[in-house]
């Protein structure tokens, strides 16, 4: 039987020491912060998340898909809300089947550790920190938070599924012979989170089943629906050289000032904005990729250890599940030899990081992208019509057209990196013809359908010659 340490129990961690439990191994999860289901989370650190197709066939894979949608509310399109007050559906497909749901991150958490610890060969331990890591063992030292002793841990390989700040990854880059590659940008805005209460007998203060967004060019806020009936609210504003910045807005009534010009329907929704403001922390976004995320079949990164990523198109968690369906795949295909000892966890991890790298690369470069069509974009006449002509193509032809976000967040079989590929040079065509006005209103769908369609495989086509020809 196999030993396997995994260094951090959030959802990534949780998700996979399940999953490895389920196919046998001698699991034990260790977790830096306290049980999440004896202690209540710091404000402003509770950021729902938005579930997908991607996501939801990591828990099918390990049994808890139906457990999971008890805490689920499905988000059906983008509610845009103008500085005006006037607001509008965007729909996310023209599908009815596809849409997004509003998950809390503490409770899905709760849940996967439920389930973990139903397991008798998973030990899941809280409040220890990792210090430090001797790859070549493979074991790795922690230090308890509340007494300071020192615990080692041994096993036949390890797993650092410890977040966007992993302690793993550090110690990799410490290790001289590692020689770890590692990218992070960090982006200019910051975010604050701050709450809509629920109304009367835990109703909704504004429309349910959508998630809102109110583009500001620069400035955005969002909200996404909880199961009590209110709202996280996310503002994501620059650290500073705006007008309004996180910089200056250092009083209340700065902070009234530019919720009134900025977002004056808000002010009515969240009656303690000013307390709440001042009393939740401003967070910071980046996008860290790396590499190798392997070493000698001792040690592998998975989740945000290996490629956080910023939220705005809703898939970090998606692709942390993601990543564990992969890898399980792939394990299922050694795993025979594993055991009997005809291959080894380097085969394994090798082929795992040569299957997902280039689409962990694709997603979190995507979700920068998304950044700016969310807080810009979205309000865009030119973008609006691109949406409504996509809408109109998925419900019509729902077998011959998929746009960018439908191929990423519904078509989990189309990896990543196909997916950017193809909804880039989609968007490149509809946005080029509906700027040089070839798509009139008065021509039929299906030619536009098909105009579109000629377009893109003419992008497509530019751009496999240019990637060749760079070899």
């Amino acid at each position: 039987m196999k030993n396997i340490l995994v260094i951090g129990a959030g959802l990534c961690g949780s998700l996979l020491a399940l999953r490895l439990a389920q196919h046998g191994f001698n699991i034990t999860l260790v977790e830096k912060r306290p049980d999440l289901r004896k202690v209540t989370l710091d404000a402003g650190r509770s950021i729902n998340l938005a579930l997908s197709d991607r996501g939801l066939r990591g828990l099918r894979l390990a049994g808890v898909e139906e457990a999971a949608k008890e805490l689920l509310i499905p988000m059906t399109g983008r509610m845009i809300h103008e500085k005006s007050g006037k607001t509008f559906l965007s729909p996310y497909s023209g599908r009815e089947n596809e849409f997004i749901n509003s998950v809390s991150r503490p409770g899905l958490n709760k849940l996967l550790l439920n389930e973990a610890e139903k397991m008798p060969n998973l030990k899941i331990i809280f409040n220890q920190t990792c210090k430090n890591i001797d790859f070549e063992t493979p074991s790795a030292t922690f230090e308890d938070f509340e007494t300071g002793a020192k615990t080692t841990y041994s096993a036949d390989v390890i797993f650092g599924t410890d977040g966007a700040g992993s302690a793993v990854r550090t110690n990799m880059i410490n290790d001289k012979d590692f020689l770890l590659n590692i990218s992070q940008q960090w982006l200019g805005h910051g975010y604050k989170e701050l709450e809509i209460p629920a109304a009367e007998n835990n109703g909704y203060r504004t429309y349910k089943n959508a998630l809102h967004i109110w583009p500001r060019g620069e400035d955005m806020l969002i909200a996404l629906p909880n199961l009590d009936g209110s709202f996280t609210v996310t503002l994501f504003l620059p650290y500073k050289n705006s007008d309004y910045c996180f910089e200056n807005l250092t009083t209340p009534q700065k902070v009234a000032e530019y919720f009134q010009k900025e977002f004056p329907d808000v002010l009515e929704l969240i009656p303690n904005l000013t307390k709440e403001f001042f009393n939740n922390p401003v967070g910071a976004m980046g996008t860290v990729k790396c590499d190798p995320w392997h070493r000698f079949g001792k040690i592998l990164l998975m989740g945000d250890a290996a490629h956080a990523m910023v939220p705005f198109y809703g898939q970090g968690m998606n692709a942390s599940f993601e990543d564990v369906a992969v890898f399980d795949e792939i394990l299922n295909n050694h795993k025979k030899d594993l055991l009997a000892g005809k291959t080894t966890w380097e085969t394994i991890f090798y082929d795992y990081e040569n299957v997902r790298k280039k689409d962990a690369d694709a997603i979190g470069e995507l979700a920068v992208d998304n950044f700016d069509e969310m807080k810009a974009h979205t309000g865009m006449e030119l973008f609006q019509k691109k949406r409504k002509l996509e809408t109109a193509f998925e419900t019509e032809f729902p077998s011959e057209y998929f746009s960018k976000y439908s191929l990423v967040t519904f078509n989990e079989s189309i990896p990543y990196s196909e997916a950017k590929k193809r909804g880039r040079a989609q968007d490149k065509a509809i946005l080029g013809l509906l700027h040089d006005e070839k798509l009139p209103e008065a021509m039929p769908l299906k030619e536009k359908l098909t105009k579109v369609q000629e377009q893109t495989e003419i992008i497509l086509n530019a751009e496999n010659k240019a990637d060749y020809l760079k070899y």
